[in-house]
């Protein structure tokens, strides 16, 4: 074993001797006296150096430090309420590991072309490694439900024939001279593995060509997508709102740190308890209306009726029953009323717009055969997935959870290209 600590480690001690390694985020001197702090990813320690109680060759060391640079140090770990973590290393030796000269990232304010620029170094501030420790504990809460829960992890290709949402996202490629697609969603597949393994779900990253540059929107991003034979439309419902309420609940539990440093208002994560407001289009509809923001009847909804209606309520809300001619070929019609869907998309409160999108899917093969042609979309390309309902077709239904979208809202950011490593967008494909 390596004989050196990660600094979370120090706050659980009060003494003891101790050997860190990390980077320089902050030097100052005081007379005979040096303080740096250092941090690892896991937090921050300061160090204080006296002239009297290190070599002359760690002094000097210590004095030419700059930001970002790379240490390895020694001394004696004691309480202190006002440090961070409550405790201070008493440093006793210091080498330096790597070196850092004119590191572009100042403590002075940078515009947001210039961080995207740098963001393999802004990834390193305090915020942004927040951030990023937030997304880590969102997908482990995702993942843990699921599993409990009997889902099973299979993966869907990237590559695809055929398109899943619409044919004016995909971006396309030549797969040694036949047209392939990077997938928009791994639900057609997801479908095929759920007939085989009952309660399947898919993490991975997904592509959308859309050129849409506001807050919400990504090139490419992270999806995780459960699917469910022997599920109907209500039983969906009831998996998302618990599945968005445990991974609140785990944030809570796990990452309060994270949400301090982003000054994240834990209170409104606390409301979040099933079951959800459900609000039918039509409802939705006359809601907006009264706040002076009409639609006519079979408009799809944008950003400002997202944000209006997920502020009405303090949990997220599902808008349901959406009207069939602006929605996937595979969505079910409701049987009391075909010219909606049995399709709801969950909208986050506090602006956040639509985190969850599901439905319950065809499973008649002369209905999905008509919704393909009304579509304009070539059968014999679909000809697999109409394999599924001519061999045991059963109700089934399921979802996809945008992760960049949920860590969003529950860290309260302000725009998704904080919430993924490195962000891909209309503008943006390096670094």
């Amino acid at each position: 074993m390596k004989e050196w600590q990660r600094i979370a480690q120090l706050s659980h001690r009060t003494d003891g001797s101790a050997t860190i390694l990390g980077w320089v985020t902050h030097h100052r001197s005081s007379g005979r006296i040096q303080f740096v702090t250092i941090r690892d990813g896991t937090g921050e320690v300061q160090g204080v150096v006296r002239a009297d109680e290190v070599s002359a060759e760690t002094w000097e060391t210590t004095r030419a430090l700059s930001q970002e640079a790379a240490v390895k140090i020694s001394g004696q770990v004691r309480a202190d309420p006002r440090a961070p973590g409550g405790v201070e290393l008493v440093v006793a030796g210091l080498e330096l590991v790597g070196a850092s000269a004119d590191y572009p990232l100042t403590p002075k304010e940078h515009g947001t072309d210039f961080l995207m620029e740098h963001r393999h170094l802004w990834v390193r501030t305090p915020r942004q490694a927040a951030i990023l420790r937030l997304r880590a504990r969102i997908i482990h809460a995702i993942r843990g439900f699921l599993d409990d829960h009997g889902f099973v992890l299979a993966d869907p290709p990237i590559i695809t024939p055929a398109a899943a949402e619409g044919t004016t996202t995909l971006f396309g490629l030549d797969y040694f001279g036949e047209p392939a697609y990077l997938s928009q969603s791994g639900q057609l597949y997801m479908e095929a593995l759920a007939m085989a393994l009952g309660r399947v779900y898919s993490f991975g990253p997904t592509f959308r060509a859309e050129k849409s540059k506001t807050r919400r929107h990504l090139s490419e991003f992270w999806m995780v997508e459960p699917e469910m034979a022997f599920c109907d439309f209500e039983e969906n419902l009831l998996w998302q709102e618990e599945l968005v309420t445990y991974v609140v609940e785990e944030v809570l539990r796990h990452a309060p740190r994270e949400l301090e440093i982003l000054g994240r208002d834990q209170e409104p994560l606390r409301k979040v308890r099933p079951p959800f407001p459900r609000l039918s289009y039509d409802e939705a509809l006359e809601r907006l209306a009264e706040a002076g923001m009409p639609l006519t009847w079979g408009e799809d909804f944008g950003a400002a009726h997202e944000t209006y209606l997920g502020g009405l309520y303090p949990a997220p809300v599902f808008i349901h029953r959406f009207p069939a001619a602006h929605k996937a070929f595979y969505m079910k019609p409701d049987p009391d009323r075909p010219e909606v869907v049995l399709a709801a998309d969950l909208l986050a409160p506090e602006g956040y717009g639509e985190i969850v999108g599901g439905s319950q899917r065809i499973d008649d093969l002369d209905l999905l055969e008509r919704r393909l042609f009304e579509h304009h979309l070539p059968a014999d390309t679909y000809a697999w997935y109409l394999d599924l309902r001519r061999y045991g077709s059963v109700p089934h239904s399921g979802f996809g959870l945008g992760v960049e979208r949920l860590v969003a809202w529950i860290g309260r950011l302000e725009h998704v290209r904080e919430t993924i490593p490195f962000a891909r967008t209309l503008t943006r494909v390096w670094p």
